[in-house]
């Protein structure tokens, strides 16, 4: 079987993560995410790793070196993996998909919950500094940042769509339903 690489689109919370670690315990995956530069560079500089400073380098970064350069970044890493499931979590914009397209057996999965079912899980997962103080309206304000606006979009060109508003057992199946179809071919 050749490596598939599988883009993971979805508004925060939604479940790339759980869908990450799910193929990564189960199908032996290993992934890569366009956070991770961001959240190195605010270690090594110093500064809180939070969504907000997450969102002000990445502006930097992309003003700075192209829209792309993220992707790019990504694309590489990918093809270094040695994994014959590679999950990039985090793809947000169109310019995130340009170069993984290029990619042999990439697929682009799109995942949602409910608004509500998000925050709770934000809120219980406390990722970033100040997640769990987070009101609901916050919650949704943050996803009109510059950051997230474009996933709406970019969740319209996934090759699957899973639906994660429910347990773990519908959203596993959903998962093991695609990566069937994609290690059969």
């Amino acid at each position: 079987m050749s490596k598939i690489v599988l883009g993971l689109v979805g508004p925060m919370a939604s479940g790339k993560g759980a869908m990450k670690k799910y193929i990564e315990e189960k199908y032996g995956g290993r992934d890569c995410r366009f956070s991770t530069v961001l959240r190195e560079v605010l270690d090594r500089v110093g500064e809180p790793i939070n969504r907000e400073n997450m969102q002000k380098i990445s502006t930097v970064l992309r003003q700075t070196f192209g829209e792309d350069l993220l992707a790019k970044v990504i694309v590489k890493d990918a093809g270094m993996i040695d994994s014959n499931i590679v999950i990039v979590d985090g793809v947000r914009r169109e310019a995130d998909i340009k170069y993984l397209k290029e990619l042999e057996n990439f697929y682009l999965i799109a995942i949602n919950a409910s608004p509500e079912v998000r925050y709770n899980r934000m809120i219980e997962r406390n990722e970033n500094v100040g997640d769990k103080d987070k009101t609901l309206e916050q919650f949704m304000t943050d996803q009109q940042a510059e950051a997230d606006r474009e996933i709406p979009q970019v969740m319209k060109k996934a090759d699957f769509t899973i639906d994660n508003s429910g347990g773990w057992d519908n959203f596993y199946a959903q998962i093991d339903v695609i990566i069937k179809k994609l290690t059969d071919k």
